[in-house]
């Protein structure tokens, strides 16, 4: 029985549920989501979009060059004459130039496109930061699915066995009817549990399959044994002074909020005058546009000078719209403000995750290892009457659920790792190679 019980946990440990596949690494998870999620595609999409606001705003502050051309048929008759009429061509064309001198709103614009430009980049790294997190979180929630069900099987196999020995126990007088009783009601809440876990399961694939639009298959997993590795810095102060200073978040909010200061300049210039350098030539002819003649000699006009413009009232408008902005922009340092004291409290979260998980995980190691002693013992005790069914199937359950809770904490303490990076605004792929150096090498896994 207990080559049995070792049966069972080697099969847990490599997570073999079902035939020979080639398994999937994180690294190509990551890929396809990258290529593919859209949600993802969505943030590359705006920020190009907000990259045109450069340009645009530039071009208040280049030559506008404007060129019209008018073509016109008159005909004049008497009232009284309705067939005494005289009718007459004219052709004109006009090229003006306006170039702006000085616009201090316009200028102000400008210098908000561009930092609105530098946000949309930074906003991108984030969305990216996002989806590295949460194509982490869908692989791993995948194994934990897997293990949880992988456990479940194993235990379930476990107390069928232990429902055969109280069975031929019971017939041979060595045991009563209860311990068949206890196994068959553990053996019963079991599948049910089976049936949960492969819910769970379908559910964790269905969120992976949404970051790849493909369906995932066979999952490289953890190597086994495995060390994972500590914080590096490992002091806490050191993350906290690069999540304030360099935090992508953090930094996105001091652009938003420097963005609201200029266009608070912006809307304040609006009150001071423009000047701008005008040009214009033009020709017109009474000539028609036949050739025929009759008509009066062709004019060409041309001027060039200076144009002042002075806002004098504009019914409160602008007042309005400083009073506006003059508020936004103290929202806006307020969410900096915001930002930053998130930054601090997630880079605390997930260090205190981290170190403690690691912590955790080698006391469920050393779990594991005692409670594996322990079904053993229990068995051995109950094979020489010492022990009851009752006394195996809970050393089991303490085994088995010792086993999910490692598992789970291993991956915990992978997540934190990558959020607290995150947070600090460093996280990249680099870090998910890391993660992946971790894994079993993607090959054929066999069962």
């Amino acid at each position: 029985m207990g080559s049995a019980i070792r049966l069972q946990l080697c099969i847990l440990a490599f997570g073999v549920l079902g035939g020979a596949a080639q398994a999937q690494d994180l690294l190509q998870i990551w890929n396809q989501a990258l290529a593919r999620e859209p949600q993802f595609g969505a943030s590359q999409a705006a920020r190009q979009a907000d990259q045109e606001l450069v340009p645009q705003s530039r071009a208040k502050l280049l030559p506008q060059v404007t060129a019209t051309g008018t073509a016109e048929w008159q005909e004049r008759r008497q009232t009284s004459q309705l067939s005494n009429r005289n009718s007459t061509d004219r052709a004109a064309w006009t090229l003006a130039l306006s170039q702006p001198v000085y616009n201090r709103s316009a200028w102000a614009q400008y210098e908000r496109a561009q930092l609105l430009a530098r946000s949309a980049d930074v906003r991108l790294s984030l969305d990216r930061q996002d989806l590295m997190l949460r194509v982490s979180q869908g692989y791993f929630d995948v194994l934990a699915a897997q293990d949880a069900l992988a456990t479940l099987k194993a235990q379930q196999a476990a107390i069928d066995e232990q429902l055969r020995a109280a069975d031929q126990s019971f017939q041979l007088g060595g045991a009563t009817i209860t311990d068949t009783y206890e196994a068959r009601s553990r053996l019963d809440l079991t599948r049910a549990s089976v049936l949960q876990a492969e819910n769970a399961l379908q559910v964790a694939q269905d969120k992976l399959a949404a970051l790849t639009l493909e369906r995932p298959g066979e999952l490289a997993r953890l190597r086994s044994p495995l060390r994972l590795p500590a914080p590096q810095p490992a002091r806490l102060q050191d993350w906290l002074d690069q999540s304030t200073q360099s935090g992508l978040a953090v930094a996105l909010a001091e652009l938003n909020a420097r963005a609201a200061e200029e266009q608070l300049k912006s809307t304040q210039a609006q009150h001071q005058p423009t000047l701008a350098l005008k040009a214009q030539t033009g020709s017109g002819s009474d000539q028609t546009l036949f050739g025929q003649t009759g008509g009066g000699p062709r004019s060409l006009n041309s001027s060039v000078g200076l144009e002042l413009s002075i806002p004098i009232f504009r019914g409160g408008e602008t007042s309005s719209q400083v009073r506006e902005q003059t508020s936004r922009l103290q929202q806006a340092r307020y969410q900096q403000q915001f930002a930053v004291q998130q930054a601090i409290q997630q880079t605390r979260q997930y260090f205190s995750g981290v170190t403690t998980g690691l912590a955790r995980v080698q006391a469920l190691e050393a779990a594991e290892k005692s409670s594996l002693e322990s079904v053993q013992a229990n068995k051995l005790a109950y094979e020489i009457g010492v022990r009851v069914n009752i006394d195996v199937l809970n050393a089991q359950q303490q085994l088995y659920e010792t086993q999910r809770s490692l598992s789970q904490a291993r991956y915990d303490v992978l997540m934190n790792s990558l959020r607290l990076k995150a947070a600090s605004g460093t996280l990249d792929e680099n870090d998910l190679r890391a993660v992946n150096e971790l894994l079993d090498s993607p090959r054929t896994t066999q069962p």
